[in-house]
């Protein structure tokens, strides 16, 4: 009786689909990997509505940290309905409002910040910083590295967040009195 002769070929195409399926089992898709502290919300333009009705204005502005993102918070005049809308993004550069001057900010990424609202009603300024190159204290956070006062002119008001790369971030509203418009950027991808 004759036994079969092996045949090499076959044994290096079976040895060479083991290998395959520890490596391709051991290595998995970066997409498949699980999001930094759940969060999905990427880097790209965040926009909502248009001009606030009369009367709404920005009364201040305030920033924390947490575990997985930095946060700013800009607080919208109590007396009304609340923040007609917003625009946030992550642009080269950011000029100052209405004189049109380039601003440096800190840091490797600059997110504007629009809120369509003025720091004004009736002529009467609602909110000004003491320091426009230094809106709030962002010292010792993860991603802030500076705010920045862009200006206010025509219902329209405008921030520079410095931050340290371009991040993942997510602007909401919370209604209430007052309204307030939140950015969190995450501290990584």
């Amino acid at each position: 009786m004759n036994s079969p002769r092996p045949r090499p070929f076959s044994s290096l195409l079976l040895v060479l689909a083991a290998v395959a399926a520890v490596v391709l089992g051991l290595v998995t898709p970066a997409s498949a990997a699980a999001p930094y502290c759940g969060i999905t919300w990427g880097s790209q333009l965040k926009a909502h509505g248009g001009l606030s009705s009369d009367g709404v204005a920005i009364t201040g502005v305030r920033s924390g940290h947490h575990d997985c993102y930095d946060r700013m918070v800009v607080d919208v005049n109590p007396a009304v309905t609340g923040l007609g809308g917003y625009r946030v993004e992550y642009v080269d550069r950011i000029f100052s409002d209405p004189k049109g001057e380039q601003l440096s900010v800190r840091g490797g990424a600059i997110l504007q910040v629009t809120v369509y609202a003025p720091n004004q009603v009736n002529g009467q300024v609602t909110y000004l910083p003491q320091n426009q190159r230094e809106v709030v204290n962002v010292t010792g956070y993860r991603t802030f590295r500076q705010v920045v006062w862009a200006g206010s002119s025509e219902g329209v008001t405008t921030l520079g967040v410095g931050t340290r790369a371009r991040l993942p971030f997510r602007v909401f509203v919370l209604p209430g009195s007052p309204s307030r418009m939140v950015i969190d950027v995450a501290h990584r991808w």
